[in-house]
């Protein structure tokens, strides 16, 4: 892992387990519920947030440390413990990682640049158990071809990733 992304990003839990050859897990510090609706238009003069509520969290065990979210089937919000800092010239993907996807669960690959996105959360099926601080999605970096600045076509070439 590039030295240089492993310094923009900030707020790790535990370095040691997250920060791994092809990227860097990150880890759920919220989990929301949208409860009103947001509001998009062409011109961006009638945009409005959507209202989220804390999805509630239950101790699955007397004396456990950490709690868990239990997700129905449906759509969340998540926020991550982690947090970008500085800047730097590498462009990162953010993918979900395959442990979450084998379990029913999904978010979108997005670019990141600057900060880290709330990030939507698809559970389908029975649902999904998550604990605090889980590893849920992974950050890597993106080589690709010429810059669009160039007008040459993009070849992008990014890291598969392997739970």
């Amino acid at each position: 892992m590039p030295q240089d992304i492993v310094e923009r990003v900030d707020g790790l839990v535990h370095p040691e387990t997250q920060v791994r050859d092809h990227g860097i897990d990150l880890t759920v510090s919220a989990i929301h519920e949208v409860v009103g609706p947001g509001r998009i238009d062409f011109g961006e003069d009638e945009l409005q947030e959507a209202e989220f509520e804390p999805h509630e969290l239950t101790t699955r065990n007397p004396g456990d440390e950490y709690q868990w979210w239990e997700l129905d089937a449906g759509q969340y919000v998540v926020q991550y413990n982690e947090f970008m800092v500085g800047e730097g010239a590498a462009r990162l993907l953010l993918q979900p990682r395959n442990k979450l996807m084998a379990r029913g669960a999904s978010h979108p690959t997005v670019t990141v640049g600057d900060h880290l996105p709330l990030m939507p959360l698809s559970v389908g099926g029975a649902g999904l158990n998550v604990k605090e601080n889980a590893r849920i999605s992974t950050l890597v970096p993106v080589h690709a071809g010429p810059d669009a600045v160039d007008d040459g076509p993009l070849d992008s070439e990014t890291t598969v990733v392997e739970d």
